[in-house]
């Protein structure tokens, strides 16, 4: 990169040089000047493309070469009288277009930087490009166009090449502004260069075409600083090594900055124009008031489409939320609640100063589990931990809480009932055999419950928690398969 840089610097002086002298010197000697320069780096363009085997650039750069011979060719041998008709404007107006599909075809290799815009993304961008070159057809009606078209109606075919060449450019300029926004690809030094060429070129191209129209023959030598600049801009561009224009951690992207500003930036530009022409007195005509109309009819749609867009993201936005806090409180194998969750709405429930029902915890161990893990892989074991939590969400209500407290331990909060019924109730569900991949697997459980039947701010979530482990563990010594109610001495469990 650093080697380049010091290239450019050495093109960008001598480009420096040259220019300085062909305005100064004789016209004769400055003419010759400015095309053999542009003449060179065109074909130094040229070679360069070739060699790193891009074809559509490859192209453009030869139509460059051969208009510019041509042009050498019919005005400084021929003599041949502006406009020209010969093949020499046609080359330079297939360079754009050569140049625009090198950049389609650029913008199709697609990385994974790039954004994968959906239709109504894809819309909104034909919605710029359509915006910004509505706007400057608008600026450049106001400003030339309409005397230039007069002018073509009256020179025919030759000056209709003269205004298509820099107003093609212009639709590059566009597109690769539009698609700098979507395309990673896009958004690299080859193609930055290539839009400084075209906008040099551009730039030139209209004052010449308006110099055309004005009937003039002898254009001024700074008319052509543009067109000296184009072909070492694409030399540049081939010389450039494709690294992608990173964006700065903590800033608006310019790609961004740019996406937000179209259209709104040209669209400006174009009114602040027309109203600094019709207050000095000009009027407006029926193309640029059409025209302007359609342009700010595309804005308000592209608005639309963006508003609508919003809309959707923050839509999944919010199902994203909600996903990550379910999943942030949930266990990911079972689905049901995980233990901070759980923990999470004990004491929201031991909170309730007037309580008028008991609140019932039953810690639920299922006994024969590793016994299945073990003998038939952790899959089967997952699917009887799945059927456990799918049995124990059937058989309690949908307000209550089932949870995954760890491994092969569950727990359930229900809000008023009976605990011994409960306990059954679920002990009797988890007693069925498992079906999982053809094979039947028998576990139990042994269940602990803790009761609470009034405040105490004294009790916290973990002595009722180690109140049910430890009845659930007095069931295990008995013998298994049980629901024990826990006998501590905490006043009120019973």
């Amino acid at each position: 990169m650093q080697r380049f840089w010091v290239v450019a610097a050495c093109v960008g002086t001598f480009m420096a040089i040259a220019i300085l002298t062909a305005l100064t010197a004789p016209r004769d000697i400055g003419i010759a000047i400015d095309k053999v320069v542009q003449l060179v780096f065109a074909i130094a363009a040229l070679v360069a493309y070739a060699r790193a085997r891009d074809k559509w650039m490859t192209a453009a750069m030869a139509s460059l070469t051969v208009g510019l011979s041509a042009w050498i060719w019919g005005q400084q041998i021929m003599g041949v009288q502006l406009p020209s008709s010969t093949i020499a404007p046609l080359g330079f107006t297939m360079v754009p277009v050569l140049c625009l599909a090198a950049v389609v075809v650029k913008a199709q290799k697609r990385t994974a930087g790039d954004l994968l815009p959906n239709y109504r993304s894809r819309t909104v961008i034909v919605l710029d490009g359509l915006i910004v070159i509505g706007s400057l057809f608008v600026l450049t009606w106001v400003s030339a166009l309409e005397s230039l078209t007069r002018a073509w109606a009256t020179e025919g075919p030759g000056f209709a090449t003269v205004v298509a060449h820099p107003a093609a450019y212009l639709v590059l300029l566009v597109a690769i502004v539009v698609m700098s926004w979507t395309h990673q690809a896009v958004r690299q030094w080859p193609m930055l260069f290539i839009a400084l060429a075209g906008i040099a070129q551009s730039s030139s191209g209209w004052v010449f075409a308006f110099h055309i129209a004005q009937g003039n023959t002898v254009i001024p030598a700074t008319a052509d600083i543009g067109f000296m600049l184009c072909p070492a801009f694409f030399l540049l561009s081939a010389l450039a090594p494709a690294r992608t224009l990173e964006p700065t951690p903590g800033r608006l992207r310019t790609a961004d900055f740019l996406h937000l500003s179209v259209p709104y930036l040209p669209l400006a530009v174009t009114g602040l124009f027309i109203s600094w022409n019709t207050a000095t007195g000009g009027r407006l005509n029926p193309v640029e008031i059409y025209v302007g109309i359609l342009v700010v009819c595309l804005v308000i749609v592209r608005q639309l489409l963006t508003m609508m867009d919003n809309v959707r993201l923050m839509d999944q936005l919010r199902v994203s939320r909600e996903q990550l806090r379910h999943e942030a409180t949930h266990d990911p194998l079972t689905g049901v609640a995980n233990r901070s969750l759980f923990r999470e709405r004990l004491e929201r429930a031991l909170a309730v100063r007037d309580r008028a029902r008991p609140l019932i915890l039953l810690f639920i161990d299922v006994d024969g589990f590793k016994a299945v893990n073990d003998n038939h892989g952790h899959a089967e074991g997952d699917a009887v931990l799945r059927n456990v939590a799918a049995r124990l969400k059937n058989n309690v209500r949908p307000e209550d809480t089932v949870a995954r407290l760890g491994g092969d331990e569950f727990g359930v909060l229900v809000d008023g009932g009976d605990a011994d019924e409960i306990g059954a109730r679920l002990l009797s569900a988890l007693g069925h055999p498992h079906e999982v991949l053809g094979r039947v697997h028998r576990v139990h459980a042994s269940i602990g419950v803790a009761q609470r039947f009034s405040h105490d701010p004294s009790i916290t979530a973990d002595d009722v928690l180690r109140a049910a482990d430890a009845a659930m563990y007095t069931a295990k010594r008995l013998g298994k398969g049980m629901v024990v109610v826990h006998g501590s001495p905490l006043p009120e469990m019973t």
